[in-house]
């Protein structure tokens, strides 16, 4: 047993050895969260061992085979929790490896290794259609790639990627451009589950590829927006006024391996239930000019006024300057008396 009560002890002693091992476990086993995994504490317990240098990554996976067929009877599968331990063990092991080849294949066996004994289909590409309910999306779908396209999408995006030429990017264009690649390989969702696991690990595997000094940690607790941003880098309803933006993902990636500070908030990527286009005001179906707007042309502008030039209420007014602070598109700097509105987003409502 270990005698460190939680893996932030281990960051403190400054070991580079256990240190980098820590920093894996943590995206291993971060990245259950994508599918509302939780890894038990038994496995807590054994990746302590490893870090601490008491068994290797392989007895590691072989106590979790042992543990599990003892404990066969007492499982709740409908807590996945067998899953989430012996996919993040493996995620550990492959994220340690000093090895890569950019191809499809490699993704395919990434997937395979990853939920080999978990789930039938692994490894192999997904023969039906699929749709997924996210809570981004409020329940709406990405369109992902027909199962009968899979295979020839996979390989033309790998071989323009392979040619790409990034002699002529700085190192920003060159991770947006990454981010870019990583979002398409996940929107084609070649796999039927296991997919944003498959891609963060073959991601991160890429970019050290690309000499990046990855922050795999970031993988510990933000997990759960890669993959809202993933949806809605990929999510278009031109009926609600909603576009695909790689803005999300690339606050990800600028964290990821640029050392920038981007604020990493799910709920400023969350659809807002019936207000995609409620910023727009409509007379007899003619677009007016919206709060938005005004206060984009006068950021001095007060309510009382955009409640005169619009010909709205004051609360309405009130009530829709709420909502975009909530969607963090506009933030007041200063009194509400000598204070102005600034705009906090390149993505207009």
């Amino acid at each position: 047993m270990s005698r460190y009560k939680d893996f932030a002890e281990y960051k403190k002693l400054g070991e580079p050895a256990k240190t980098e091992k820590v920093v894996i476990w943590e995206t291993a086993i971060g990245l259950q969260q994508v599918d509302g995994l939780t890894p038990s504490a038994y496995l807590i317990e054994t990746a302590k061992e490893h870090i601490d240098g008491n068994i290797t990554i392989a007895e590691v996976k072989a106590r979790l085979e042992s543990y599990y067929k003892i404990h066969s009877e007492q499982i709740d599968i409908k807590t996945r929790t067998e899953e989430a331990d012996k996919v993040s063990a493996r995620i550990a092991e492959i994220l340690a490896e000093k090895t890569f080849v950019f191809s499809p294949a490699e993704l395919i066996t990434i997937h395979k290794r990853l939920f080999d004994g978990i789930y039938k289909f692994k490894g192999q590409i997904r023969d039906y259609n699929i749709s997924k309910d996210e809570w981004v999306l409020n329940g709406d779908t990405v369109y992902y790639a027909s199962s009968d396209s899979i295979k020839v999408t996979l390989d033309y995006d790998f071989a323009t990627e392979k040619t790409f030429d990034y002699s002529k990017l700085s190192k920003e264009e060159t991770v947006k451009h990454i981010a870019k690649f990583i979002s398409g390989i996940w929107q084609i969702h070649p796999f039927g589950e296991g997919n944003t696991r498959t891609v963060a690990v073959f991601a991160i595997k890429y970019l050290r590829k690309f000499g990046f000094v990855v922050t795999n940690d970031l993988f510990a607790t933000n997990s759960w927006y890669f993959r809202n941003a993933l949806v809605r880098a990929n999510y278009v309803s031109v009926d609600k006024g909603v576009h695909s933006t790689m803005e999300y993902l690339e606050r990800f990636f600028g964290n990821l391996v640029l050392g920038q500070t981007n604020v990493l908030k799910n709920r400023t990527m969350q659809l807002k239930v019936g207000t995609v286009n409620n910023l727009i005001d409509t007379v007899n179906g003619t677009v007016k000019s919206t709060v938005f707007d005004l206060i984009k042309a006068n950021n001095t502008i007060t309510a009382t006024e955009i409640s005169e030039q619009l010909g709205i209420s004051l609360r309405t007014v009130k009530r829709k300057i709420k909502e975009l602070k909530d969607k963090n598109i506009i933030e007041r700097v200063g009194s509400d008396k000598t204070g102005y509105w600034q705009i906090c987003t390149s993505i207009q409502p």
